[in-house]
């Protein structure tokens, strides 16, 4: 239960820095290596991805936003193994 609870304050968290116009960065990562990002500046989001990216994810259009949790959720559902979103330092 404190592990969901946690989990639910770093979302938040994580929103409410995007929201408030900071610049984020994330890397998105899959089967062990980083194939792309995850950028929000001044309240825009912009997903780019690598060379070499699987094709299931550099296709994917769906919509990009505050919620990164959910993002990785669906880029892993698309890939058909996990995907993870990490925050960097900006």
């Amino acid at each position: 239960m404190l592990s969901l609870a946690n989990q639910f304050v770093v979302r938040a968290t994580r929103l409410f820095l995007a929201a408030a116009g900071e610049p984020a960065l994330w890397t998105v990562s899959a089967h062990g290596r980083v194939v792309g990002s995850l950028v929000c500046q001044n309240g825009a989001w912009r997903l780019s991805w690598f060379n070499g990216a699987d094709r299931r994810l550099t296709s994917y259009a769906g919509p990009v936003g505050g919620d990164v949790e959910g993002l990785a959720e669906s880029l892993s559902a698309r890939l058909g193994a996990p995907v993870r979103l990490e925050s960097q330092p900006v």
